[in-house]
């Protein structure tokens, strides 16, 4: 990373933490992803049964192996063995004690913005499960909220539909959003989250380097 941006990052992480902590969300800022993933795996109780939505963040920091390594009991939709059993580990991960994910988009007033395909990922942020971990790399961090949907459907959504080999929808085939209807359309459900209600349910990890998509 370009030494100004980790500048910028560092400069500008703790005022976006403060932000979302006004909000009513725990929040907390780190330069390094290392510093993030110990905080990370300190907010997850050890008897915590752990789900998450699609997440490239999380991904990229190892989370899952490190809670595998631990013996956490885990809700993973890739271990399903066909598309019925997936649908039902997603249906329970609603109702998981610890749920992980990301954001696609953090305003400087520290609101939420996402979109989802199939609903899991948004719906475990609104209700069900008792705490909600976000993990969010500084490139995540727009302006104000016009600019969280301009990122989410100029940026996020086509790139992160090109990770569904088969998808027949317009940012798929184009690289481009295209405002579409289709049934595979993956921004099916658009959701602002204003405040964490209750307050501290919505923990938000933001990380001082350029993470996800």
């Amino acid at each position: 990373m370009l030494q100004p941006i980790k500048m910028q990052y560092d400069k500008s992480g703790p005022r976006v933490a403060e932000a979302l902590r006004r909000n009513h969300f725990d929040a907390y800022y780190f330069s390094t992803r290392e510093e993030a993933i110990e905080k990370i795996m300190e907010l997850i109780p050890a008897e915590d049964t752990v789900s998450w939505g699609g997440t490239a963040t999380v991904d990229e920091l190892g989370i899952k192996e490190l809670l595998r390594e631990r013996g956490q009991n885990l809700l993973d939709r890739d271990t399903a063995k066909d598309m019925d059993e997936r649908m039902d580990i997603m249906r329970r991960g609603l109702l998981a004690d610890t749920f992980l994910m990301s954001s696609n988009a953090i305003t400087e007033g520290g609101e939420l913005y996402n979109i989802d395909g199939n609903g899991n990922r948004v719906a475990a942020l609104c209700f069900g499960p008792k705490s909600v971990i976000v993990v969010a790399g500084m490139n995540k961090v727009v302006a104000d909220m016009d600019a969280a949907v301009s990122r989410v459907r100029h940026f996020a959504a086509p790139a992160n539909v090109q990770r569904f080999a088969g998808n027949k929808t317009p940012c798929f085939v184009n690289g481009q959003c295209a405002d579409c209807h289709s049934e595979a359309c993956v921004c099916a459900y658009l959701v602002a989250t204003r405040v964490s209600r209750p307050a501290g349910k919505i923990k938000v990890v933001l990380i001082g380097e350029d993470l996800g998509i």
